[in-house]
């Protein structure tokens, strides 16, 4: 067993290598501009979200009613039928500011790789093979940083398409945060 405080550098040098690889595959590879879909009515829709006032905030659309019995009455399931079914989030206007949201994914970063190094030292001795930390390490990483993405797809009909990008994504940080582990295993 390794301690997690040994392993403060694994951790942060797996955030600081992750966090440097997604804003090359984010800024420099552009694939995931096709993520979101224009809307060719964006000016009359968001000068009609405007104009009733809606408030930042997750929203389904019809929002069935608060009983799973009213679910079911003739008025939600014509609602359901007529459409258009949406899932969407409202964001405070004026800008997005950049830094909170970089420094949340950096601390998000550090937590994934707290628990690949806590479950890498809870089954690992020090000086154990590279490979073994490396398997470890990044398949705990993996599961932080891919699996809750899939329900996404799954219940909010978000495209698979973005959710294979971020598979993706998460593979290549997932071989980071091994490679890091492996690389500054304690001896």
């Amino acid at each position: 067993m390794v301690p997690l405080s040994a392993l403060w550098l694994p951790i942060l040098v797996s955030g600081v290598f992750v966090f440097i690889g997604s804003s090359v595959i984010h800024m420099a590879l552009g694939y995931h501009r096709s993520d979101c879909d224009p809307l060719a009515t964006e000016d009359q829709l968001m000068d009609a979200m405007r104009k009733i006032g809606v408030p930042p905030g997750d929203y389904f659309l019809p929002h069935p009613p608060s009983k799973m019995a009213d679910m079911k009455s003739p008025e939600y399931e014509a609602k359901l039928e007529k459409g258009p079914l949406v899932v969407m989030t409202v964001l405070k206007g004026k800008g997005m500011p950049m830094g909170p949201r970089m420094l949340q994914w950096f601390i998000y970063l550090l937590v994934v790789s707290v628990f690949a190094g806590y479950v890498a030292g809870r089954t690992l001795a020090p000086g154990a093979p590279s490979l073994s930390v490396f398997r470890i390490a990044g398949t705990v990483a993996f599961a932080g940083y891919v699996l809750g993405m899939w329900p996404q797809s799954i219940w909010w009909s978000r495209k698979w398409s973005t959710t294979w990008k971020n598979t993706f994504d998460g593979l290549i940080y997932s071989l980071l945060t091994g490679w890091a582990f492996a690389w500054l295993w304690p001896k």
